[in-house]
């Protein structure tokens, strides 16, 4: 049985806490199996629900909204970046020069389930691999293969920007925004933001 969304309650809200390298399609699969559950309580209940744990795209949003309110008609609210990382502060974008900025360098591959946050930037000396997430304020450099999370700009600068020797992942994020990749990108790629949209060169 599929195990990406862990459901809690508070005195205000019901919490989807999503898994947040799962993919949007079993995300979509686990709501279909535990909505039924959560159909009887709202049975005698109006409070919103509240999705956390992972950024969504305007278009993943719109699915699980979709899917929800097929079965339950409830006020779904869905954190941002800044809520995500803790940046509670910092809710829009801005431009700040990311050419020289504090970095942290880490000598080692990242594995499954280990994180790094900080809020220079980051380079890495081997590859990031899948299930684990690099949150950079500034720039983001792997020297080796990016199959993991990475979020560059994290408390909104869009000067940031992402390059690793491959990138084998679905999606990267850049400040506040999301960019689906397809394939994989290989010949040392640089990722950025040009007219409001990540562009990868």
């Amino acid at each position: 049985m599929l195990n990406n969304i862990k459901i809690s309650q508070t005195t205000n809200e019901i919490i989807l806490n999503v898994n947040v390298i799962a993919d949007i399609n079993e995300i979509l699969e686990e709501l279909q199996l535990k909505l039924p559950k959560l159909r009887d309580f709202y049975q005698t209940s109006t409070i919103p629900m509240r999705v956390t744990g992972r950024l969504f795209t305007e278009n993943e949003i719109k699915k699980v909204k979709t899917t929800i309110n097929a079965e339950i008609p409830v006020e779904i609210k869905f954190d941002d970046i800044s809520d995500l990382l803790g940046l509670h502060a910092i809710k829009k974008t801005f431009e700040a020069d990311t050419d020289i900025s504090e970095t942290k360098f880490i000598q080692n591959s990242l594995r499954s389930g280990q994180r790094e946050e900080y809020p220079g930037s980051i380079v890495v000396c081997g590859d990031v691999n899948f299930g684990a997430e690099i949150i950079a304020g500034g720039n983001i450099m792997i020297l080796g293969t990016l199959r993991g999370v990475a979020h560059a700009g994290a408390n909104g600068n869009i000067m940031a920007m992402i390059s690793a020797n491959n990138i084998d992942v679905t999606q990267i994020r850049i400040a506040n925004l999301v960019r689906e990749v397809g394939e994989k990108v290989d010949k040392c790629p640089i990722c950025k933001i040009e007219k409001n949209e990540i562009v990868i060169e």
